[in-house]
């Protein structure tokens, strides 16, 4: 993958596809290969797809200390101008969709429409996962045993329907093989998460918004969902009912169709 110069850091990111530019924003102890390649593929047909790395992640330059969500928003504000890329579809899951809110809170004019996958604002109404979930997560991961964590990863963030699937899970357990996320980065990310709160402020978002949810989503539970949406004035709820918080793997295509959809009402 290349690497731009952002400030005083490097991100790494792969750029496909053609169309206008959509910039995929990926969560917590994830890499840019976690958006997997059939939801990848589908969007290549119509955007020019950039999917990068945080700091820590990959190629990207080492997390040095404490990060805050705001500060991976300048990041990815970062990226698209290290591209010359004045404005973009925003598509951000988890964590990522907590950078995107506060990338589209500070630089509106920069953002064509705004996705918001499986994500979370902070507030009153708002959870997190069940502690026993997070103690299962650190548990397997300070285990040494790195097929324990993958596979307790992956069964917190998809759905009982497919979780025996080994096609999928073999597909998912490559990708995460490929590019480690270290511990201590992952832990990072998890504080920036606790102190994210951006409630009050959603209701000045006026692009256009599309929030996804899945209703078995273990990871940030779906009324997570309802609370973003119902905060940001006139977004649209797409709810997936029994699929959990990687969506865009269980639901590739209908994922990759709704944001094509979306992306329509800015063209």
């Amino acid at each position: 993958m290349p690497v731009a110069s952002v400030g005083e850091i490097e991100l790494d990111y792969e750029r496909s596809g053609s169309g206008p530019p959509l910039l995929l924003i990926m969560g917590m102890s994830g890499t840019a290969l976690h958006w997997g390649e059939p939801f990848l593929q589908a969007l290549r047909r119509d955007f020019d797809v950039i999917a990068y790395d945080h700091r820590g992640v990959g190629a990207s330059s080492r997390l040095e200390g404490p990060i805050t969500i705001v500060q991976m928003a300048d990041d990815a504000l970062g990226l698209l101008d290290a591209l010359g890329i004045d404005s973009a579809h925003i598509v951000g899951i988890s964590m990522g969709g907590m950078v995107a809110q506060e990338l589209a809170l500070a630089h509106p004019e920069r953002v064509l429409t705004l996705t918001l996958g499986c994500t979370y604002c902070g507030g009153s109404g708002s959870s997190l996962m069940t502690p026993e979930l997070a103690r299962r997560l650190r548990d397997a991961r300070r285990s040494g045993d790195r097929e324990q964590a993958v596979r307790a990863s992956w069964e917190a963030n998809i759905s009982p329907a497919l979780v025996d699937d080994a096609d999928v899970y073999a597909a998912y357990s490559e990708v995460s093989r490929q590019r480690a996320v270290a511990v201590p980065v992952i832990l990072a990310q998890i504080d920036a998460i606790d102190a994210h709160d951006t409630s009050a402020r959603l209701a000045e978002l006026a692009m256009p918004t599309l929030v996804i949810h899945g209703t078995a989503d273990q990871v940030l539970p779906v009324e997570n969902g309802h609370l973003v949406a119902s905060l940001i004035p006139g977004s649209r709820l797409e709810i997936f009912d029994g699929v959990g918080h990687l969506f865009f793997w269980e639901r590739p295509d209908r994922s990759a169709e709704l944001v094509r959809e979306h992306a329509t009402v800015a063209a």
